[in-house]
């Protein structure tokens, strides 16, 4: 069985304003030094904001275990600095400019980034799925690429900016387009073509580091996984676990694929079926759905797959 992990941000908020509390230095260093946590429980770009990055998973009930078991922690927490605490893809309120957790990576950042940092006020949910190798992880990546708009449909939890309903589900996702790398990746051909396109990016536009790639999926730098990013950080735990359910599924076909048939495009393959999607969907087109997604989530004709 495929194996998984999960990458959940939370917004510690004051209760009468719902303005971003930042508490987040104290509930780490008190997650951090208890053994249950410590080694998963990180600071996250807002002071505002903890992160949860899960072990390793074989199965859904073991994810579900450790997600509702941290939000139980995270929570009594809150409670002991009179905050509340949610995983949502944007505070309900917002500061004019937020504060950053305190290290030279973030500061740095925000000197890349400069006016953008004002509204990167958000918390996603990301996904890592495990690869055999980074040649599976770009099978995998193309296969999905048809699929993010509909994940981003299903997944936005952002509807309200500084204190104002939006009229988008997921403001996040309009937020995260102004960064050098956003939305659907393009396809490629092999992993040493992503590797070569993603190098070639480096010293533009603020992307000094792989990390900041921003793409709603990825390869991992760090770890042998596929890691989709297009989720906003989802209010509860059954709603974490079902896209990770369904990341992991798409991942699994995709590899089951890349290993009966190979990448190569003049190997026979089953005509495809009227009901599936095509890989080289073009990008100005995925590019266009997932706006779409994020504005009218499920209510307003979510982009078919199939269709592209």
């Amino acid at each position: 069985m495929t194996t998984f992990g999960i990458e959940e941000e939370f917004f510690f908020l004051d209760p009468e304003t719902m303005l971003p509390a930042d508490i987040a230095e104290e509930v780490h260093v008190r997650l951090a030094a208890d053994p249950r946590w410590g080694e998963h429980v990180h600071p996250e770009f807002l002071a505002s904001q903890v992160e949860f990055a899960t072990p390793v998973f074989d199965s859904l009930a073991e994810a579900a275990d450790q997600l509702v078991a941290f939000r139980r922690e995270v929570d009594a927490d809150a409670g002991r600095h009179a905050v509340c605490v949610a995983s949502i893809g944007t505070s309900p309120d917002a500061p004019r400019f937020p504060s950053i957790t305190d290290t030279d990576r973030y500061h740095r950042i925000v000197r890349d980034m400069a006016g953008i940092i004002a509204d990167h006020q958000m918390s996603g949910l990301h996904v890592h799925v495990g690869i055999p190798s980074r040649e599976h992880g770009i099978a995998a990546m193309n296969a999905v690429r048809p699929w993010l708009p509909l994940l981003t449909a299903m997944t936005g939890n952002s509807p309200l900016w500084r204190g104002a309903v939006t009229g988008y589900e997921s403001w996040r996702t309009v937020q995260l387009r102004r960064w050098t790398t956003a939305g659907c990746p393009p396809r490629f051909a092999d992993a040493a073509e992503y590797d070569r396109r993603i190098h070639d990016m480096l010293g533009f536009g603020g992307l000094v580091e792989l990390a900041l790639i921003a793409w709603n999926v990825r390869l991992s730098e760090h770890v042998p996984t596929i890691e989709f990013r297009m989720a906003d950080a989802q209010l509860t735990a059954d709603d974490t676990l079902l896209v990770a359910a369904l990341c992991r599924a798409l991942v699994m076909r995709a590899i089951d694929e890349h290993d009966r048939f190979g990448a190569d495009p003049a190997v026979a393959r089953p005509l495809r079926s009227l009901d599936e999607p095509d890989p080289d969907v073009p990008p100005e087109l995925l590019s266009a759905a997932t706006l779409h997604a994020a504005h009218a989530g499920l209510s307003g004709g979510a982009f078919d797959p199939a269709s592209g």
